[in-house]
């Protein structure tokens, strides 16, 4: 049995301690924020954040989030009142096909929690391991500087 924190609830889980953390929160937790991608912590698309860092759940075993806060798109805001990065996101319309959102997102909360005042240079080096074969990169880029912005305010 594994005790998880996710979303601000504690999950008692009987997985194997090697499963990777993205399968539990989809498979067990029905959390489908995070996406699977390549499997190999490459792309981005299943990033969380883990104790506010955002981590690749694809390549981090269930026993290693154990004791740690885990936050996935889910956690960080609602359809009703979303994160400053989420509605940043809506406004600016960054996303076209979608997929690469999530990770988008989780690691541009992260950067922006210990980068309140970004320059495009520092957003485009902080986002350059999450792939996007979309072509929204502008759009991106300005939702985060207008997430940076509103989070400021806030």
């Amino acid at each position: 049995m594994i005790t998880l924190s996710v979303n601000g609830k504690t999950q008692r889980l009987d997985v194997e301690p090697d499963t990777p953390l993205l399968y539990v929160l989809r498979d067990d937790l029905a959390l489908h924020g995070p996406k699977f991608g390549c499997g190999l912590a490459q792309c981005g698309a299943c990033t969380v954040l883990m104790d506010g860092a955002a981590v690749r759940s694809c390549v981090v075993p269930v026993s290693r989030a154990a004791g740690k806060k885990v936050v996935t798109l889910e956690g960080l805001g609602s359809s009703v009142k979303p994160h400053p990065v989420q509605q940043a996101f809506i406004e600016e319309q960054a996303a076209q096909c979608g997929y690469c959102a999530n990770g988008m997102i989780m690691t541009a909360k992260a950067f922006l929690d210990r980068t309140p005042n970004p320059t495009d240079r520092q957003i485009r080096a902080a986002l350059a391991e999450n792939l996007c074969r979309c072509g929204t990169h502008q759009r991106i880029l300005a939702a985060v500087q207008r997430a940076a912005d509103a989070m400021r305010r806030a």
